[in-house]
């Protein structure tokens, strides 16, 4: 892993560090810009000039990897704009996600609508199987072509990850991983590691709970946010597993600190991308997340609280070894 420290405009802490991207020979912000939320239909609606605003903020803290699809509404749109003179400044990468024309033509429009040449970084938005693995020789090709750079799959299980790794054409993965999801990462840590592979880890503050701002009681009534559809039970119950992490607050400064440390104080993960929808948020993010990692003790206490929880399959599996888990 780099700890290389990337350069900052005046009057901007210079403490984002660069991480190595798998064996891509790439080098990328420990800290990328998730842009599902500027898309407009993932977190409720966003203003261009907020997204626009936003994307500026975080390349003003030395953010250099942005990550996004084409089913993130408008997100690649917003992107191909903001790029304009700033493409060679930024790690792009997006997403095949099964649309009907296939992923050659697929490409082919989300090159246009991100107005660059090239993407850095494709990914598959699932891991095919079975009649659906010729998409990994089409992808393969995309790369050949120099429409990609480098080529992944955005995972979800612990079987993905051990299917994907004996694939030696995937450059990397993207996976869900935080406080309250433990796995797959850290069932298949050691493997992701001695894979070369990179990890984009995704979904650090579990859908924005991890901040910690949310009551019990919380309801999403824009049909555009995707916790609309969460059950009260599931709201509740996420935010009472929350509150069981608070005692990492003293150590970080805040939850959304410690919440998007505890990725990045693994050395297999290359990025952890933060969903950033203003100017606000970037300050936040970009401004205060990197370069902390959390102690030993608070990893000790975290994986303790984790156990308690029931959270993850690796602590359940362990558990139920030695008769304490059903």
């Amino acid at each position: 892993m780099q700890n290389d420290t990337l350069s900052a405009p005046a009057g901007v802490p210079e403490q984002m560090h660069l991480r190595a991207f798998g064996r891509t020979g790439l080098k990328v912000s420990e800290v990328g810009f998730g842009s599902w939320g500027i898309g407009g239909q993932a977190y409720g609606a966003v203003e261009k000039k907020q997204a626009l605003d936003a994307l500026a903020r975080a390349q003003d803290f030395a953010c250099n990897f942005v990550d996004t699809a084409l089913v993130y509404g408008d997100s690649e749109l917003v992107l191909g704009e903001f790029l304009k003179n700033r493409r060679s400044s930024w790690i792009v990468a997006t997403k095949f996600s099964g649309q009907e024309e296939g992923l050659t033509a697929t490409i082919e429009r989300q090159l246009a609508r991100l107005q660059t040449d090239f993407i850095d970084y494709y990914q598959l938005h699932w891991v095919p199987r079975g009649k659906d693995e010729s998409l990994y020789e089409e992808l393969a090709k995309v790369k050949q072509s120099g429409k990609a750079r480098f080529i992944g799959v955005s995972l979800y299980t612990v079987d993905d990850i051990d299917f994907i790794l004996r694939r030696p054409e995937i450059d990397g993965v993207q996976l869900a991983f935080n406080l309250l999801e433990p796995d797959p990462f850290m069932a298949r840590a050691d493997a992701l590691r001695d894979s070369g592979k990179a990890v984009i880890v995704r979904s650090a503050l579990r859908e924005g709970f991890l901040t910690g701002k949310f009551k019990r009681d919380a309801k999403f009534a824009d049909a555009n946010d995707q916790r609309h559809e969460w059950s009260a039970e599931k709201i509740a119950q996420t935010v009472d597993q929350v509150e069981r992490f608070r005692f990492l607050e003293p150590e970080a400064g805040s939850m959304v600190v410690a919440a998007a440390r505890y990725p990045l104080s693994f050395a297999p993960v290359s990025t952890v991308i933060m969903g950033t929808k203003s100017a606000s948020q970037a300050d936040s993010n970009f401004g205060r997340v990197p370069g902390g990692r959390l102690s030993p003790e608070s990893l000790r206490r975290i994986r303790d609280t984790q156990v308690e929880l029931s959270l993850g399959l690796r602590w359940q599996r362990v558990l139920r070894r030695i008769g304490l888990a059903r």
